[in-house]
Protein backbone atom coordinates (compact mmCIF):
# COMPACT_ATOMS: atom_id res chain seq x y z
CA UNK A 1 0.00 0.00 0.00
CA UNK A 2 1.45 3.32 -0.60
CA UNK A 3 0.88 6.25 0.95
CA UNK A 4 0.57 9.85 -0.34
CA UNK A 5 1.26 13.48 1.45
CA UNK A 6 1.01 16.90 -0.85
CA UNK A 7 3.60 19.42 -0.99
CA UNK A 8 1.24 22.39 0.03
CA UNK A 9 4.38 25.04 -0.83
CA UNK A 10 3.74 23.78 -4.35
CA UNK A 11 0.17 22.56 -4.85
CA UNK A 12 -2.48 24.77 -3.38
CA UNK A 13 -0.97 27.91 -4.39
CA UNK A 14 -4.85 29.07 -5.17
CA UNK A 15 -5.19 29.71 -1.50
CA UNK A 16 -3.39 30.91 1.37
CA UNK A 17 -0.86 29.30 3.08
CA UNK A 18 -2.74 27.94 6.19
CA UNK A 19 -6.05 28.09 4.31
CA UNK A 20 -4.22 24.61 2.26
CA UNK A 21 -3.68 22.05 5.14
CA UNK A 22 -7.48 22.03 5.18
CA UNK A 23 -7.71 22.06 1.27
CA UNK A 24 -5.58 19.01 1.13
CA UNK A 25 -7.83 17.22 3.91
CA UNK A 26 -10.95 18.13 1.52
CA UNK A 27 -9.58 16.97 -1.38
CA UNK A 28 -9.01 13.37 1.34
CA UNK A 29 -5.65 13.03 1.30
CA UNK A 30 -4.26 12.78 5.11
CA UNK A 31 -0.56 13.95 5.10
CA UNK A 32 1.20 17.09 4.03
CA UNK A 33 4.70 18.36 3.79
CA UNK A 34 6.04 21.87 2.90
CA UNK A 35 9.22 23.90 2.99
CA UNK A 36 10.26 26.75 5.24
CA UNK A 37 8.05 26.90 8.13
CA UNK A 38 9.82 29.98 9.79
CA UNK A 39 8.52 31.82 7.28
CA UNK A 40 5.14 31.79 8.77
CA UNK A 41 3.61 32.19 12.57
CA UNK A 42 4.46 28.82 13.68
CA UNK A 43 1.10 28.78 16.18
CA UNK A 44 -0.77 29.36 13.03
CA UNK A 45 0.40 26.71 11.23
CA UNK A 46 0.12 24.30 13.90
CA UNK A 47 -3.24 24.90 14.71
CA UNK A 48 -4.00 24.93 10.66
CA UNK A 49 -2.61 21.66 10.47
CA UNK A 50 -4.19 20.23 13.94
CA UNK A 51 -7.98 21.66 12.77
CA UNK A 52 -7.37 20.08 8.87
CA UNK A 53 -6.47 16.83 10.63
CA UNK A 54 -3.86 15.71 8.63
CA UNK A 55 -0.03 14.59 9.35
CA UNK A 56 3.06 16.94 8.60
CA UNK A 57 5.12 14.00 7.21
CA UNK A 58 8.17 16.22 6.84
CA UNK A 59 9.45 20.12 6.23
CA UNK A 60 12.29 21.50 5.01
CA UNK A 61 14.65 23.95 7.03
CA UNK A 62 17.13 26.30 6.05
CA UNK A 63 16.35 26.34 2.56
CA UNK A 64 17.89 29.62 1.73
CA UNK A 65 16.47 32.21 -0.44
CA UNK A 66 15.11 30.13 -2.96
CA UNK A 67 13.37 32.77 -5.22
CA UNK A 68 16.89 34.18 -5.19
CA UNK A 69 18.68 30.24 -6.16
CA UNK A 70 19.81 29.80 -3.08
CA UNK A 71 19.26 25.36 -2.42
CA UNK A 72 20.16 25.51 1.42
CA UNK A 73 23.35 26.21 2.80
CA UNK A 74 24.38 22.54 4.50
CA UNK A 75 27.53 22.26 2.49
CA UNK A 76 28.75 26.10 3.26
CA UNK A 77 31.93 26.66 5.48
CA UNK A 78 30.88 30.47 6.41
CA UNK A 79 27.44 29.59 7.46
CA UNK A 80 28.21 26.33 9.48
CA UNK A 81 26.76 28.07 13.17
CA UNK A 82 23.27 29.07 11.12
CA UNK A 83 23.24 25.94 9.84
CA UNK A 84 23.61 24.14 12.88
CA UNK A 85 21.13 26.60 14.84
CA UNK A 86 18.43 25.81 11.96
CA UNK A 87 18.28 22.34 12.81
CA UNK A 88 17.86 22.70 16.70
CA UNK A 89 15.15 25.01 16.07
CA UNK A 90 13.84 22.21 13.27
CA UNK A 91 13.77 19.58 16.03
CA UNK A 92 12.28 21.83 18.32
CA UNK A 93 9.52 22.56 15.27
CA UNK A 94 9.05 19.17 14.60
CA UNK A 95 6.94 17.60 18.04
CA UNK A 96 4.70 20.11 17.59
CA UNK A 97 3.57 19.83 13.95
CA UNK A 98 3.86 15.57 15.09
CA UNK A 99 6.22 15.43 12.20
CA UNK A 100 7.64 12.01 11.07
CA UNK A 101 10.83 13.26 9.50
CA UNK A 102 12.99 16.96 8.74
CA UNK A 103 14.76 17.69 5.32
CA UNK A 104 17.79 19.87 4.56
CA UNK A 105 18.74 20.89 1.23
CA UNK A 106 22.83 20.44 0.81
CA UNK A 107 23.22 23.73 -1.18
CA UNK A 108 25.23 25.01 -4.37
CA UNK A 109 28.02 25.27 -5.39
CA UNK A 110 30.35 27.71 -3.68
CA UNK A 111 32.81 30.08 -5.93
CA UNK A 112 36.42 29.21 -5.12
CA UNK A 113 35.96 26.54 -2.95
CA UNK A 114 36.98 23.09 -3.84
CA UNK A 115 34.43 20.53 -3.98
CA UNK A 116 36.09 18.39 -1.55
CA UNK A 117 36.15 21.03 1.27
CA UNK A 118 32.28 21.87 0.59
CA UNK A 119 31.61 17.84 0.61
CA UNK A 120 33.78 17.94 3.76
CA UNK A 121 31.71 20.53 5.00
CA UNK A 122 28.49 18.70 4.77
CA UNK A 123 29.42 15.39 6.08
CA UNK A 124 30.91 17.18 8.92
CA UNK A 125 27.73 19.17 9.52
CA UNK A 126 25.82 15.67 9.13
CA UNK A 127 27.86 13.72 11.34
CA UNK A 128 27.16 16.63 14.20
CA UNK A 129 23.43 16.50 13.48
CA UNK A 130 23.36 12.48 14.11
CA UNK A 131 23.53 12.63 17.75
CA UNK A 132 20.77 15.52 17.75
CA UNK A 133 18.72 14.14 15.53
CA UNK A 134 18.54 10.35 17.15
CA UNK A 135 17.97 12.30 20.66
CA UNK A 136 14.84 13.88 19.23
CA UNK A 137 13.47 10.77 17.27
CA UNK A 138 13.45 12.62 13.58
CA UNK A 139 15.44 11.49 10.70
CA UNK A 140 16.94 13.87 7.90
CA UNK A 141 16.69 13.72 4.30
CA UNK A 142 18.96 14.31 2.02
CA UNK A 143 18.26 15.12 -1.69
CA UNK A 144 19.51 15.13 -4.67
CA UNK A 145 18.81 18.10 -7.57
CA UNK A 146 18.56 18.07 -10.94
CA UNK A 147 21.12 21.21 -12.57
CA UNK A 148 18.82 21.85 -15.26
CA UNK A 149 16.80 23.40 -13.01
CA UNK A 150 18.85 24.11 -10.33
CA UNK A 151 21.81 25.61 -11.78
CA UNK A 152 24.98 24.83 -9.13
CA UNK A 153 23.32 22.06 -7.06
CA UNK A 154 26.04 20.39 -5.13
CA UNK A 155 24.66 16.92 -5.25
CA UNK A 156 22.89 15.93 -8.85
CA UNK A 157 22.97 12.27 -9.12
CA UNK A 158 22.06 9.50 -6.61
CA UNK A 159 25.30 8.88 -6.54
CA UNK A 160 26.53 11.96 -4.63
CA UNK A 161 23.89 11.72 -1.99
CA UNK A 162 24.90 8.00 -1.70
CA UNK A 163 28.38 8.90 -1.30
CA UNK A 164 27.97 11.04 1.34
CA UNK A 165 25.44 8.94 3.54
CA UNK A 166 28.53 6.27 3.21
CA UNK A 167 30.36 8.99 5.22
CA UNK A 168 28.26 9.92 7.61
CA UNK A 169 27.57 6.34 8.07
CA UNK A 170 24.22 6.31 10.01
CA UNK A 171 20.40 5.26 9.71
CA UNK A 172 19.66 9.20 10.91
CA UNK A 173 20.37 10.65 7.65
CA UNK A 174 18.57 9.46 4.87
CA UNK A 175 18.39 9.61 0.77
CA UNK A 176 15.41 11.36 -0.16
CA UNK A 177 14.66 9.93 -3.67
CA UNK A 178 12.94 12.78 -5.99
CA UNK A 179 11.71 10.49 -9.43
CA UNK A 180 11.48 14.15 -10.94
CA UNK A 181 14.27 15.06 -10.39
CA UNK A 182 16.60 11.72 -11.23
CA UNK A 183 14.33 11.50 -14.57
CA UNK A 184 15.72 14.98 -15.46
CA UNK A 185 19.80 13.72 -14.73
CA UNK A 186 20.19 10.03 -14.80
CA UNK A 187 16.84 7.83 -15.42
CA UNK A 188 17.54 4.44 -14.33
CA UNK A 189 14.85 4.84 -11.54
CA UNK A 190 12.91 1.59 -10.68
CA UNK A 191 17.00 0.02 -10.63
CA UNK A 192 17.80 2.75 -8.42
CA UNK A 193 15.14 2.44 -5.87
CA UNK A 194 15.20 -1.48 -5.77
CA UNK A 195 19.17 -1.15 -4.99
CA UNK A 196 18.78 1.95 -2.52
CA UNK A 197 15.44 1.21 -0.80
CA UNK A 198 17.18 0.09 2.66
CA UNK A 199 18.52 3.99 2.48
CA UNK A 200 15.43 5.64 0.86
CA UNK A 201 13.80 7.53 3.93
CA UNK A 202 11.08 9.28 1.26
CA UNK A 203 10.24 9.60 -1.72
CA UNK A 204 8.38 12.68 -3.84
CA UNK A 205 6.94 12.37 -7.57
CA UNK A 206 6.19 14.77 -10.54
CA UNK A 207 6.42 13.86 -14.08
CA UNK A 208 8.80 14.64 -17.04
CA UNK A 209 8.89 16.98 -19.08
CA UNK A 210 7.06 20.22 -16.86
CA UNK A 211 7.19 18.98 -13.14
CA UNK A 212 3.24 18.33 -13.51
CA UNK A 213 1.25 15.58 -12.19
CA UNK A 214 1.55 11.99 -12.87
CA UNK A 215 0.42 10.81 -16.44
CA UNK A 216 1.03 14.27 -17.86
CA UNK A 217 4.34 13.48 -19.22
CA UNK A 218 6.94 10.49 -19.93
CA UNK A 219 7.44 8.63 -16.92
CA UNK A 220 5.13 5.98 -16.19
CA UNK A 221 4.16 5.76 -12.71
CA UNK A 222 2.03 2.92 -12.65
CA UNK A 223 5.09 0.91 -12.98
CA UNK A 224 7.15 2.92 -11.37
CA UNK A 225 5.13 3.21 -7.95
CA UNK A 226 4.29 -0.39 -8.41
CA UNK A 227 8.19 -1.13 -8.19
CA UNK A 228 8.22 0.69 -5.17
CA UNK A 229 5.03 -1.41 -3.58
CA UNK A 230 6.52 -4.36 -4.21
CA UNK A 231 10.07 -3.55 -3.11
CA UNK A 232 8.18 -2.89 0.69
CA UNK A 233 8.73 0.80 0.66
CA UNK A 234 6.58 2.05 4.09
CA UNK A 235 7.09 5.60 4.08
CA UNK A 236 5.77 8.25 2.14
CA UNK A 237 5.21 9.31 -1.09
CA UNK A 238 5.38 13.10 -1.31
CA UNK A 239 3.08 15.23 -4.31
CA UNK A 240 5.86 17.65 -5.53
CA UNK A 241 4.57 18.51 -8.85
CA UNK A 242 2.91 21.72 -10.62
CA UNK A 243 -0.46 21.64 -10.89
CA UNK A 244 -0.98 22.04 -14.80
CA UNK A 245 -4.48 23.51 -13.80
CA UNK A 246 -6.87 23.73 -10.64
CA UNK A 247 -5.11 21.92 -8.04
CA UNK A 248 -7.96 19.78 -7.19
CA UNK A 249 -8.40 18.77 -10.93
CA UNK A 250 -4.71 17.58 -10.77
CA UNK A 251 -5.26 14.50 -8.46
CA UNK A 252 -7.33 12.86 -11.38
CA UNK A 253 -4.65 10.32 -11.25
CA UNK A 254 -5.64 9.00 -7.75
CA UNK A 255 -8.97 8.05 -6.99
CA UNK A 256 -10.97 10.60 -4.37
CA UNK A 257 -10.73 7.06 -1.93
CA UNK A 258 -7.62 6.28 -2.60
CA UNK A 259 -5.79 9.32 -1.26
CA UNK A 260 -4.86 8.00 1.91
CA UNK A 261 -3.74 4.39 0.50
CA UNK A 262 -3.90 2.96 -2.83
CA UNK A 263 -1.95 0.46 -4.74
CA UNK A 264 -0.44 1.11 -8.08
CA UNK A 265 -3.54 -1.15 -9.75
CA UNK A 266 -5.58 1.73 -8.08
CA UNK A 267 -4.36 4.85 -10.12
CA UNK A 268 -5.56 5.87 -12.81
CA UNK A 269 -2.85 6.23 -15.97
Amino acid sequence: MLRFSVNITILFKEYPFTERFGRAAAAGFGAVEFMSPFAYDLAQVTAAAREAGVRVVQFNFADGHLAAGERGYASHPDRQAQWREELRQALALAPRLGARQINSLAGCVVPGLAREAQIACLVDNLRWAVPHLERAGYPLMLEALNDLDNPGYLLTRSAHVLAVLDQVASPWVRFQYDVYHMQRREGNLVETIRQNLPRIGHVQIADCPGRHEPGSGEINYRFVLGALEAAGYDGYVGLEYLASGRTEDSFAWLPPDKRRGATAADLIL
